[in-house]
């Protein structure tokens, strides 16, 4: 099979595709007669070839996929039409530490916080398959470790934790989530009504990083969902 011909037969399958795939997965297509290496680049070279185009070829970690590009998203949600989910600052902060503090305890979360975390919050990013326990701290009370999971990567659009920005402060963190375009669905805002004192105002998905500082921090620490093809 030519270059071309092997081209289309990737294309076509990540087209189809209701999952990301793995370059194991794709080297079925071919009963395993082309390496990863050569699978690999044959998709880098897809990514070219769609460069110009309104869907773009990704790597995340999960595997490879189709989706459009962040600039479609104001056309396509003309389609379906909707008001932007919002999220409470506490709930933003609480998924930044877990990703950039990980594994971690609740009683982690707080101490960074400074006020009691609603455990609500935690259970439905759960329920989003974002957060996930990994085991248990041994100490008094064996309190449970919190980390992110690799649908949290996929929603990010990322391959790995080591792209997430490089930020120590939890709110900076917070809104770097929110700006990196993750898709945040289906959470139910009751979560807002979180034990504290704070001041709970709702932040819109897709404000921008404006006001994030770009400079580099001395201890580094710690949106729409993307237009998936069928």
């Amino acid at each position: 099979m030519n270059t071309t011909d092997a081209k289309r037969v990737l294309e076509t399958a990540l087209i189809c595709a209701s999952q990301p795939l793995k370059v194991a997965e794709l080297r079925t297509l071919f009963s395993d007669e082309l390496g990863a290496d050569t699978i690999k680049s044959l998709l880098e070279d897809l990514q070219l070839d769609w460069a110009q185009r309104g869907v773009q070829l990704v790597h995340i970690a999960s595997g490879w996929r189709f989706q459009s590009r962040p600039e479609m998203r104001s056309y396509l949600d003309r389609l379906n039409p909707e008001k932007p989910p919002k999220y409470t600052r506490a709930t933003l902060e609480t998924l930044a530490i877990i990703a950039y503090r990980q594994p971690c305890t609740r009683g982690d979360m707080e101490d960074i916080r400074g006020v009691t975390i609603n455990s609500l919050i935690i259970k439905q990013l759960e329920d989003r398959g974002w957060v996930e326990t990994i085991g248990h701290r041994e100490t008094v009370g064996r309190p449970a470790l919190f980390a992110t999971t690799r649908q949290f990567l996929d929603d990010l659009g990322l391959e790995s934790l080591d792209q997430l920005p490089v930020l120590s402060d939890p709110q900076l963190q917070a809104k770097a989530l929110e700006s990196l375009d993750m898709p945040l669905p289906g959470m139910d805002t009751g979560m807002d009504a979180e034990p504290e004192t704070e001041p709970s105002a709702e932040l819109p998905l897709d404000e921008a990083l404006a006001t994030v500082e770009t400079q580099d921090h001395e201890s580094p620490a710690d949106s729409a969902e993307p237009h998936k093809a069928p």
